[in-house]
C-alpha cells in the first residue's frame, strides 16, 4: 500500500503554488527540449524526465537551500527542482559557452554547485556512491546538512546500490536514498528483472528504514521526503525512498516505444502529477482561475527566453578546450 500524505501536507497557498509552478516548469522545459532536439539544436542523447515532475519538486522542497543532490541520466527535472537557471540548463543543451557546464557537459552531465546540484551521471547508479561520499564528508564536517541521492529502480540491480547503502547505514550518513520507480530499465519492464514488488523492501537488509510512496502525489513525496529528512539531520542514519511513478516518455528522445502494452501509456496520463496538484489547488481555494492562467503565462515566457538566450549564445571557443581539465597549477603545453 502506498504511504499518503494529509491534506495540504502543512503547506501554505503560496508554497502550494510554487510546488505546481516548478512542476510546470519542468514539464514545459523537456517539452521544449523535445522539439529544439527534434529541430537539431539539442546535442548528444536526452532523456526526458515528463511524468515523473512530482519526485524531483516533493523531494527538493522539502530540503533546504544548502542542501546537496546528485542526479541521473535523467535530471533535468532534479536540476530545475534544486534550483538550476532554465536559460542555462538550455544553454547547456544548445553547446554553448554560457550553459551551466559551459557547454561541455550537454544532458546527461548538468551540474550546478551553487545551488547544491552535485551533477547528474550517465551511468546507471553512478550517483550512490557520489551520494554516498557527500554524506561521509557532511559528517566530517559536523553540519546538519543531507544529500539526497536520485536513481532509477534499474539501478538497485547494481553493486554500487548495495554498496552505497550498507555503507551509509554502517556509518549513519545524512543520506536519502531516492528510487524513481518510473517502470523501466530502458526498454524493460522492471517486473521482468525483479521478483519484488516493492524497492523500498531491500532497506530492511542494510537496517534502515524503507517507505514507498505514490510518485505522482507531490505531497505524499514532499511528506515523506521531509520526515526522512528530519531523521538524517538528527544523526540517525539515511532512508530509502521509493516513489513510484511511471515513464511517459520513451528512454531517450526517439525511443519508439514498440515494447508498452496498449492502453497503459493512456491510463498513467490519467494520474498525471501536474493535473491532479492543480485539482486539488483548485478544490481547496489556493488557485483560482485567474492564478493558474498567470502562472501558466509565467512559465511560458521563462522557457520562451531560455531558448532565446541559448540560441544566441556562442560556442566554446577552442582556446578554452583545457578549462575544467586539469587543476589550476598543473601547466599545459599544446
Amino acid at each position: 500500500m502506498l504511504a499518503t500524505a494529509p491534506e495540504r501536507a502543512g503547506l501554505d497557498d503560496e508554497q502550494l503554488r510554487g510546488m505546481y509552478q516548478r512542476m510546470l516548469t519542468i514539464r514545459q522545459f523537456e517539452d521544449r527540449v523535445k522539439y529544439e532536439s527534434s529541430a537539431g539544436n539539442v546535442l548528444g542523447p536526452t532523456h526526458l524526465y515528463i511524468g515523473e515532475e512530482a519526485i524531483a519538486v516533493g523531494v527538493c522542497t522539502a530540503l533546504r537551500p544548502d542542501d546537496y543532490i546528485t542526479s541521473t541520466h535523467r535530471g533535468h527535472g532534479h536540476a530545475i527542482a534544486k534550483g538550476c537557471q532554465p536559460r542555462r540548463m538550455m544553454a547547456e543543451l544548445f553547446g554553448r559557452e554560457t550553459g551551466v557546464c559551459h557547454g561541455r557537459g550537454g544532458s546527461m552531465h548538468i551540474a550546478d554547485f551553487s545551488v547544491g546540484m552535485l551533477g547528474a551521471n550517465a551511468i546507471v547508479a553512478g550517483g550512490i556512491p557520489l551520494a554516498t561520499g557527500v554524506g561521509l564528508a557532511i559528517q566530517l564536517k559536523q553540519t546538519d546538512q543531507v544529500i539526497a541521492g536520485f536513481f532509477g529502480e534499474s539501478a538497485s540491480n547494481r553493486g554500487p546500490f548495495h554498496e552505497g547503502l550498507n555503507m551509509s547505514a554502517v556509518w549513519h550518513l545524512p543520506v536519502l536514498f531516492v528510487c524513481e520507480n518510473n517502470q523501466f530499465g530502458q526498454y524493460t519492464y522492471a517486473s521482468q528483472v525483479m521478483l519484488i514488488e516493492n524497492v523500498s523492501d531491500r532497506a530492511a537488509a542494510y537496517g534502515m528504514p524503507g517507505l514507498t510512496v505514490d510518485g505522482n502525489d507531490v505531497l505524499a513525496v514532499y511528506q515523506a521526503a521531509r520526515e526522512a529528512i528530519a531523521r538524517l539531520r538528527r544523526g540517525d542514519g539515511p532512508v530509502l525512498l521509493e516513489c513510484k511513478t511511471y515513464r511517459m516518455e520513451g528512454h531517450n528522445i526517439g525511443d519508439e516505444l514498440y515494447y508498452r502494452r496498449p492502453g497503459e501509456q493512456e491510463s498513467w496520463k490519467a494520474k498525471d502529477p501536474i493535473a491532479r496538484l492543480r485539482d486539488c489547488l483548485q478544490d481547496w481555494g489556493a488557485l483560482t482561475a485567474a492564478q493558474d492562467a498567470e502562472i501558466i503565462a509565467d512559465v511560458q515566457a521563462e522557457i520562451e527566453e531560455a531558448v532565446s538566450f541559448a540560441a544566441a549564445s556562442p560556442y566554446a571557443s577552442t582556446d578554452t578546450i583545457y578549462d575544467d581539465v586539469f587543476s589550476s597549477d598543473y601547466q599545459v603545453t599544446p
